[in-house]
């Protein structure tokens, strides 16, 4: 389990791969960690450097969680910099989507690809979820949306443990970042090549979301994958591998 220090923070990710090659760099979702890129960093090791960090204060990080996708986009920069990454595929998944969009318009200069994985430019949240987590509490119910009909039961029993032991504090906070998220009318300004993946059956981010990314972004493609879920890179993760995989050897050199 590698830790790096930045900014005297104590940052957790998960890599795989080698030094040589593509880096890819992937930003979980709220309260969300570098686990739920499992199928992800073995599937797609042999194209170079796979890794995936864990947000302040989130899976084995230290730190605190934040309010604003800003500040998770400058938690960003300063890892790539401690890391020496100068330019990377960046991937993100729901809130980690936010985040990756908002740096490669604020950095464009630092991104080679974008893989946007069940997200949108605007992340509007319900606000009994945000009254529900700013009082405390944790609801496993919540969590049943995040699945398609067709995710296998002990895959989601073991991803609901996980989010049960993440605190009620730290939705709070993502699902704050995610309510103030608009980036609607900045969506054209994206210059780098982007890979967008969605499940049909994401109720979380439904496909429309990824769908309009898809007309408004400029060098964007779009996978819809059937009965998937908001979790698609767990529930089909050899579709979504695949996918990235084609993505990645487009105009290669």
């Amino acid at each position: 389990m590698p830790f790096v220090k930045v900014k005297e923070t104590a940052v957790h990710y998960a890599c795989t791969g080698r030094d040589k090659g593509t880096v890819l760099l992937f930003c979980h979702g709220s309260g969300g960690s570098s686990r739920h890129w499992a199928f992800q960093l073995e599937g797609l090791k042999n194209f170079g450097q796979v890794i995936a960090v864990d947000l302040p204060g989130h899976g084995h990080s230290e730190g605190d969680p934040a309010d604003a996708v800003e500040v998770y986009r400058e938690f960003l920069l300063a890892f790539c910099n401690t890391l020496g990454l100068e330019k990377t595929v960046l991937g993100g998944h729901s809130m980690g989507g936010a985040v990756v969009i908002d740096f490669a318009l604020q950095y464009p200069e630092r991104v080679e690809k974008l893989i946007l994985i069940g997200t949108g430019g605007r992340l509007r949240v319900a606000p009994a979820v945000l009254e529900t987590f700013s009082s405390g509490r944790v609801s496993p119910s919540l969590f049943s949306f995040a699945f398609g009909p067709l995710a296998e039961a002990r895959l989601q029993e073991e991803a609901q443990r996980q989010m049960m032991e993440t605190p009620a504090a730290v939705y709070a906070a993502d699902f704050t970042a995610c309510d103030r998220f608009d980036r609607l009318d900045r969506l054209p300004e994206i210059e780098a090549p982007t890979l967008i993946i969605c499940g049909t059956e994401d109720r979380l981010t439904p496909v429309k979301y990824s769908r309009y990314l898809h007309q408004t972004i400029p060098r964007s493609q779009l996978v819809e994958l059937e009965g998937a879920g908001h979790m698609v890179m767990l529930e089909a993760p050899e579709q979504v591998n695949r996918a990235i995989a084609v993505f990645l050897q487009e105009d290669a050199n």
